[in-house]
């Protein structure tokens, strides 16, 4: 069965969304995400909201290579979210197309979470944006079972939840967990390896997941019997960052060495 593959913005994070779309054109992908706000105060981010030439030229350069925009990064949910501070985000995501809106559940009151949530799923539907919600070990939301009440209790016909290998295998999460997830709620995929177990303190978690993730095949996570688990049709997006080796071979290069080797273990 043929896949939607796409390239994550970590894959070459200083690209502009123009120079990340050209790169999954050059690589064979299918589509890329465009990371509007940063994943932490004063990271790298490219707001289309306020940059209109930005915007027109990303647009240009889809036209011209048939590349799509898969997601959106990133909407974090903290203490001080306000649901009417991502209007303009979900407008210009309707005009790229995109599909989903990574976001993350940094608020630890997981009722005002789930409050949240739910209002962001509300003002991103009208625009035909999902809400994804990652996962991650270190944040308050740190496994596929609290996403998985966040979305029960939001109930909202566009809410998702987001599953990257890197997340899954070093969380508290099960396979069984994610059987007993409804169809309905996965719509994409994150697709990189590493070390299992990994590192032990939150610094060393977080730099590894933004900083120096393996190719597929290279590290400890089962990738086979994860991606068995999750329904066969859902795009999958390579997120495979890596400070050390991707600037020395060129991005080019590491980018169709990563999707060589996702394809390698999709098709068996």
């Amino acid at each position: 069965m043929t896949r939607l593959v796409s390239l994550a913005a970590l894959m070459a994070l200083h690209y502009s969304p123009p120079q990340l779309i050209q790169l999954a054109a050059d690589t064979g992908c299918d589509a890329a995400a465009v990371r509007l706000l940063p994943s932490a105060p004063g990271g790298i981010a490219y707001r289309l909201m306020d940059e209109p030439a930005l915007l027109r030229e990303t647009l240009a350069v889809m036209a011209g290579t048939g590349v799509k925009v898969l997601d959106l990064e990133m909407v974090r949910i903290g203490a001080a979210f306000d649901v009417h501070d991502y209007q303009r985000f979900a407008e210009v995501g309707a005009r790229l197309g995109a599909a989903h809106v990574l976001v993350t559940g940094d608020d630890p009151d997981e009722a005002r979470l789930i409050d949240r949530f739910a209002a962001l799923c509300d003002l991103l539907q009208p625009h035909g944006l999902t809400a994804e919600l990652e996962f991650m070990p270190w944040t308050p939301c740190q496994d596929l079972a609290a996403a998985k009440r966040v979305l029960a209790a939001a109930a909202r016909p566009n809410a998702g939840v987001l599953v990257d290998a890197l997340h899954f295998a070093r969380s508290a999460s099960t396979l069984e967990q994610l059987d007993d997830t409804p169809r309905e709620w996965l719509h994409y995929a994150q697709m990189c390896d590493g070390a299992v177990p990994g590192p032990t303190t939150v610094e060393g978690l977080i730099h590894d997941a933004r900083c120096e993730r393996l190719l597929p095949g290279e590290g400890g996570i089962d990738l086979r019997a994860l991606f068995a688990h999750l329904p066969q049709s859902i795009p999958v997006c390579i997120e495979v960052p890596s400070d050390s080796r991707a600037p020395v071979m060129g991005y080019v290069e590491w980018a169709r060495r990563a999707k060589a080797a996702t394809l390698a273990l999709l098709n068996g």
